[in-house]
């Protein structure tokens, strides 16, 4: 199974994602904080970030960079509840390997994870 985080500014919708995958034997670490996300993929090997393109002090496309810097090999689904073909066009140039627009639904966070954890 893969450790995966999860960074979104709403606390319960991390740990509803958090849940979600762990009950699927997911290693998954949930984050509100921009800073503490980057941290753990600086100190631990991260192969999937399930991240949301708008958060309080940097864009999910920021973090998508930052990430990428630090862990080339790591994954990345983005989230969001504007969906935007100029912000799905800049995390899909900056590696983003899926969008999922909000509210997330299981059956489709579930499969775009597997699909996107095989490639």
């Amino acid at each position: 199974m893969a450790t995966i985080i999860v960074l979104d500014d709403v606390a319960d919708a991390a740990i509803m994602i958090k849940r979600m995958l762990s009950r699927l034997g997911h290693t998954v670490e949930a984050f509100t904080e921009e800073e503490q996300a980057v941290a753990f993929v600086r100190d631990n090997p991260v192969d999937l970030a399930i991240l949301d393109i708008k958060l309080l002090k940097m864009t999910g496309v920021e973090v998508l960079e930052e990430i990428k810097k630090l862990s080339p090999r790591t994954k990345a689904i983005m989230l969001t509840g504007y969906p935007t073909l100029e912000t799905a066009r800049q995390a899909l140039d900056l590696g983003a390997n899926a969008y999922c627009v909000k509210p997330i639904d299981k059956n489709e966070l579930e499969s775009t994870v597997a699909a996107v954890l095989v490639t």
